[in-house]
């Protein structure tokens, strides 16, 4: 496992990488930590499927479409990736939801995600 980051994820613990394949996070350095400039809150550590790059897609956010031009190889379903929070819940609504790695998933996902609904799409709880 790689090291951890000084942000806390929304266990109240110290938040950990969510992916390096490709590297995900609003800084990119595979944490979904949330800083100053990150006004989209990417803070949402989820494993992608195809339902969900699906939903994402007709919302207006393709994220399976390489963009070479931005260092974006396009995402597919298994990859790791920091999400919107409020996209994410949005999904969650809709039934589209990607699973969530909670010990990944930074505090600050809790301004628009409700914690009980990220549990209940938890990959890694028990």
């Amino acid at each position: 496992m790689q090291e951890k980051t000084d942000s806390l994820n929304v266990l109240g613990q110290p938040l950990v990488p969510c992916g390096q394949d490709p590297v995900t996070g609003f800084y990119r350095d595979g944490c979904c930590r949330v800083g100053p400039k990150d006004l989209g809150v990417h803070a949402v550590c989820a494993e992608m499927t195809a339902e969900f790059l699906a939903f994402t897609q007709r919302e207006g956010n393709d994220l399976s479409t390489p963009r070479p031009e931005f260092g974006f190889p396009g995402l597919k379903p298994g990859d790791r990736w920091c999400l919107c929070a409020g996209r994410w819940q949005e999904a969650f609504a809709a039934g589209q939801a990607p699973r969530v790695v909670l010990e990944g998933t930074d505090q600050a996902a809790l301004e628009h995600c409700r914690l009980e609904d990220l549990k209940r799409c938890a990959i890694d709880l028990n």
